[in-house]
């Protein structure tokens, strides 16, 4: 099916996800500047055209024909009106248009493949950005993880040796607690022993 111009006005183009390529507008006023003169290049082809088929069909014939009659006297007619040359030239007229038309599509086509290939390269470029952003989030998350873990071992080491002074102190006090009540009663059985009294352990002390 051949490209028209109108398939280059209603062509729509996909938005990139991440940023645009080309700014839109002015890819819709270069388009809208391509259909104009496509168009114009299809009414040119179409006149030719139309020239052409009237002269093959015979309709230009009577101007060709008056061409001998206001030529020199001469003992033979000489027809000198070159008919393939207008053939010719309306060939290459005719193809004139059609290779500007061609140019055109080609020079939309590689417009829209400059547009999606800038559009890839900058998504690629923003995942690659996404990507080394989570690395490097995730490598210092991981940091100071370490960092925190270190911090609370070092905390429970000093939490476990404040433990195990306490413990040795509770130690220590509860023997020295104990021989200093010893020593106590001792001297209180020593002190009853000597006034006569009743020893303090058979009172049941």
């Amino acid at each position: 099916m051949a490209l028209t111009p109108d398939d280059v006005v209603t062509k729509q183009f996909q938005h990139v996800r991440f940023k645009e390529g080309f700014d839109p507008d002015e890819v819709d006023d270069f388009l809208d500047e391509i259909v104009v003169e496509w168009r114009k290049t299809i009414a040119e082809n179409e006149e030719l055209k139309a020239k052409l088929a009237a002269y093959e069909s015979g309709e230009a014939a009577p101007a060709a024909a008056e061409a001998p009659v206001e030529a020199p006297k001469a003992e033979e007619p000489v027809v000198e009106t070159p008919a393939p040359a207008p053939v010719a030239s309306a060939s290459s007229n005719d193809l004139e248009p059609a290779a500007q038309s061609a140019g055109i599509i080609e020079l939309a086509q590689r417009l829209h493949d400059e547009h999606v290939a800038e559009g890839k390269a900058q998504r690629d470029q923003l995942i690659g950005e996404a990507q080394a952003q989570a690395a490097s989030i995730v490598a210092e998350a991981e940091q100071k993880g370490r960092e925190e873990r270190a911090r609370l071992e070092k905390e429970r080491t000093t939490l476990e040796g404040r433990i195990t002074e306490l413990r040795n102190f509770e130690r220590d006090y509860r023997s020295q607690l104990r021989s200093y009540i010893e020593g106590q009663l001792r001297d209180l059985d020593t002190t009853a022993t000597s006034s006569g009294s009743t020893p303090v352990s058979a009172i049941g002390l």
